[in-house]
């Protein structure tokens, strides 16, 4: 494994310079548990310290030296000390030693492991510590005697002291792709993450014990956990001495809570003793936690439960999941999840003989979205003889853990005959479900509709429908999907279920149409009742998010996407491995990021999709559009091409509602490969489609790719009944009248105002783009009214430059055409020159640095000025800030 690099504690990096360096900085003490990071926070912090300034002195005590006289500082004193001299004497013997060594410098003394000196070294860290001239730094541990000396150093007032926090999830993320050498997709980063409870020792080992394995592999760039764990033995050993040794009844008990946490008090005093309860407490091995009214008791830290599981005997493991069973049965399951939790310990300690427990075990996974677990019970229902329902709900689990062909498998083998019409529907819509997304068989449609043609039971024939409705809507046939829905809606007879599912498939029907505000009712509408369908079909939840995700991206509500992507089905979907929820997902976050012009963000949440789609085909297209509109967002045609030329691979045909997102990214990627007449070419034959659709919430977004390419002034669409064809500024202000939203007449004005030549229009649309969060089309709004600026070498070029360095400012790396075009072309030598000049430096000073004459320097400059549309060397600071590539992030 390659070293660690320091990553994150930022803020305490910060303030231990402080404490240092500062004038007021008297020194500093950070405590926390074994494998925080103090040691390493600490020695980051000296090494920053120049040694010209400041002499540092690092003492590494130990338990070994904790027992000779002033062992600790084995390190800084001289090995020959003077006799006969009294304790004080030889104390201040050591502090001149120390001012002789400085020869002037400030004395600093980092006292790693301060807890462990021996009492004259922590009385000579005091003494230092009250010196003009030096400070002390240094770490103790959790739970440790601390030396009094050592205490009295803060309670004095004479250095600071802080308890030093486990890593945040972001640092985390920091360090694990610091360490792997890549990003690490979201999920995994927050399993590891809470595993290690932000301890960067145990992340280390858990990160050395998954690598080499299969269990962690990287795919389109971004490193994924499984989520299985091989442990290491030196980690553990690492946790066997936190645990450390434990009476047979302290024991018992952390196997209980290993086994059943979250375990509720009173319930874990019924299986174990309440003096072992409290010593379990004491030792730091179990927590309290507080749940509603009750008393919940979890492991002190996540490892613990992996260690003690692993190490106790499957004979002792069984029985103690099945007494935790008759345990909770005993009280009765009053809890929602207890019956979940009993039917898991009777299923892993062999007691689960019912079922119709395990069905409904299997059903409240799923609905948690927990994939793996609702798999496991479910196939234990079939082999316990569940029969239709759990071979029914075992294969549309196996349908969403990307395994359809299986799935069929366990479908055929128990096909209903047409007597039960209620259960022939649910087989029809379970198969038809896994042959049309699962393994892209566009049949299917007109098979379940031949099917559902001949039932006469009325709730079954809605539940067909609704299916068939929005399989229709995803093979692009709109008019026959709105008339299935509708009709289902009208049948008194179906199901919430299929009720819901039918809205749905209107509610997205009704985004891209641009009925945004009807697209939002009805999304509310389905989700206010979610308790009634999501036992029967929580996998509508997806159809929630794709119509809710489409009218949240056609109106740029970023705010709203924030909300989507970080709600509790986000969480769920992430943690139970629901890789089509968490996918998709994935890409809303890379389309916010790209809209607010955060291209480093964008690329990797794309990537990350891509990722966790690799084996399912349902988004795996658009996640790779998106990858291509992130990778033309950075200028990087090459990835962007290969981008699209995978999507084009993967993309399942019966997605094609999709394809205006698609097609959008293709123009990108023709336009950032260099290509702009065939990217305009592609994006009029798009809106023609769009158009043809009725798709006209995704036109508008076309026509405002057309903008940003510079056609806002071009003809687009059909003659129309004056002979004459509407140009892209014409029509997006008839449709800005026709979809709904803010976004439509503020796009509709960027385009008029750039037809107009109006650049104080143009600033003004970019400021209420930022009024939007929507920084990218901001400053490509004013880089165009900046351009016309120096076009007309007009006196307001300086404020309007400033406001593009602002906004370009919120970006990452962006490199859109319509930034490219209103970049002025300076040569490698005027870049030169100009940044130079733009620092303060002479004529003369430049002409020498670059070996030219002064009167060459000032010919460049000019010609730069005139490029720039400047009236001189004042302005140049701000106009050189307005143009991606100044200091040398970019190519120019």
């Amino acid at each position: 494994m390659t070293p660690w690099r320091f990553v994150g504690r930022t803020m305490e990096l910060d303030r231990l310079h402080a404490a240092v360096t500062g004038p007021q900085g008297r020194g500093m003490f950070f405590t926390g548990s074994a494998g925080i990071g103090k040691s390493r926070l600490l020695r980051e912090g000296m090494a920053a310290l120049p040694a010209e300034n400041y002499a540092v002195w690092w003492i590494a005590a130990s338990a070994t030296t904790a027992a000779m006289p002033f062992g600790g500082l084995v390190q800084v004193l001289p090995v020959e000390q003077p006799q006969g001299l009294s304790p004080a004497g030889i104390l201040r013997w050591a502090v001149d030693v120390l001012q002789q060594q400085a020869a002037g410098r400030r004395i600093v003394l980092a006292v790693d492991d301060a807890h462990l000196l021996d009492p004259p070294s922590a009385a000579l860290v005091h003494l230092v510590a009250r010196s003009e001239n030096a400070c002390v730094v240094g770490t103790l541990r959790d739970g440790e005697q601390i030396p009094l000396p050592i205490r009295a150093l803060w309670t004095d007032g004479l250095v600071e002291h802080a308890e030093l926090s486990p890593l945040a999830p972001t640092e985390t993320a920091g360090l694990l792709a610091a360490i792997l050498g890549g990003p690490v997709d979201g999920g995994s980063s927050d399993r590891l993450g809470r595993l290690s409870s932000g301890n960067p020792l145990l992340l280390r080992e858990l990160v050395h014990a998954a690598q080499g394995s299969e269990e962690l592999t990287r795919r389109y760039g971004i490193w994924t956990w499984t989520g299985r764990l091989e442990l290491a033995p030196s980690l553990t050993d690492l946790i066997d001495i936190r645990i450390g040794q434990l009476s047979p009844g302290v024991r018992t008990v952390v196997e209980l809570v290993a086994f059943g946490e979250p375990l509720g008090l009173q319930l874990l005093y019924k299986a174990a003793s309440q003096t072992d309860v409290e010593t379990a407490e004491e030792r730091g091995l179990i927590t309290m936690v507080k749940s509603d009214r009750r008393l919940d008791v979890r492991l002190a830290h996540p490892l613990y439960g992996e260690v003690v599981r692993r190490q106790c005997p499957v004979s002792r493991t069984r029985r103690l999941q099945a007494d935790l069973a008759e345990l909770l049965e005993g009280v009765g399951k009053r809890r929602r999840e207890d019956l979940l939790r009993v039917a898991v310990w009777r299923l892993d300690s062999g007691t689960a003989q019912d079922p119709s427990m395990l069905v409904a075990a299997a059903g409240q996974a799923f609905a948690r979205y927990d994939v793996p677990l609702a798999t496991r019970l479910a196939r234990a229902a079939l082999d316990a003889d569940g029969g239709f329902n759990a071979a029914e709900l075992l294969a549309t689990i196996l349908m969403f853990a990307d395994r359809p062909a299986e799935a069929l498998g366990v479908l055929d083998a128990v096909a209903p005959d047409g007597d039960d019409e209620d259960r022939l529907s649910r087989w029809l819509t379970a198969r038809g479900m896994v042959s049309y997304w699962g393994l892209s068989q566009e049949s299917t449609v007109e098979e379940i509709a031949e099917c559902g043609a001949s039932l006469t039971d009325l709730a079954a024939q809605a539940r067909i429908r609704a299916f068939e409705g929005i399989m229709r809507l995803h093979r692009l046939d709109a008019p026959a999907a709105l008339r299935l829905a509708q009709g289902v809606l009208d049948r008194p007879a179906a199901s919430t279920a299929a009720r819901e599912l039918a809205r749905c498939t209107i509610a997205h029907l009704q985004a891209v149409q641009g009925q945004l505000c009807r697209s939002a009712t009805a999304v509310d509408l389905v989700q206010a009742k979610a308790a009634s369908w999501r036992a029967d079909m929580p996998y509508l939840q997806l159809a929630v998010e794709l119509a809710r995700g489409t009218r949240l991206a056609l109106s740029g509500d970023l705010a709203g996407i924030d909300r989507l992507v970080a709600d509790e089905f986000a969480d769920l979907a992430d943690a139970g491995d629901f890789r089509l929820g968490s996918g998709y997902l994935a890409i809303l976050r890379a389309y916010a990021a790209r809209l607010r012009g955060r291209s480093d963000t964008a690329l990797q949440a794309a990537l990350g999709a891509c990722a966790i789609l690799a084996t399912s085909r349902v988004y795996a297209g658009l996640a790779q559009a998106e990858r291509a509109q992130a990778a033309a967002l950075r200028g990087d045609a090459r990835q962007a091409a290969e981008a699209m030329a995978e999507a084009d691979r993967i993309h399942a045909p019966n997605m094609a509602v999709l394809y205006p997102w698609l097609e959008q990214a293709r123009a990108a990627a023709l336009a950032v490969g260099g290509d702009l007449p065939a990217a305009v070419a592609h994006l009029h034959d798009l809106v023609g489609r769009l158009r043809a659709d009725g798709f006209t919430g995704h036109e508008v977004l076309a026509l405002h790719d057309l903008v940003r390419l510079g056609e806002a002034g071009a003809a687009t669409g059909p003659t129309c009944s004056d002979d004459n064809r509407r140009t892209v500024a014409q029509r997006l202000a008839e449709l800005s009248e026709r979809v709904d939203g803010d976004l439509p007449p503020l796009l509709a004005r960027h385009a008029r105002a750039a037809v107009e030549g109006s650049p104080e229009q143009l600033l003004s649309v970019a400021d209420n783009f930022m009024d939007l969060g929507l920084a990218l089309p901001a400053a490509e709004a004013a880089a165009a009214a900046v351009h016309l600026l120096r076009q007309r070498r007009s006196p307001d070029i300086a404020v309007a430059s400033e406001r593009l360095a602002v906004l370009l400012g919120c970006c990452d790396l962006v490199q859109t055409p319509a930034l490219r075009a209103a970049t002025p072309a300076l040569t490698e030598r005027e870049w030169q020159v100009a940044r130079l000049a733009a620092d303060g430096e002479t004529s003369r000073a430049i002409a020498e640095q670059l070996f030219l004459s002064a009167r060459t320097v000032e010919n460049h400059l000019q010609r730069v000025y005139t490029k720039l549309g400047l009236n001189g060397r004042a302005e140049l600071k701000a106009a050189l800030r307005t143009i991606p590539g100044h200091d040398g992030t970019t190519s120019t």
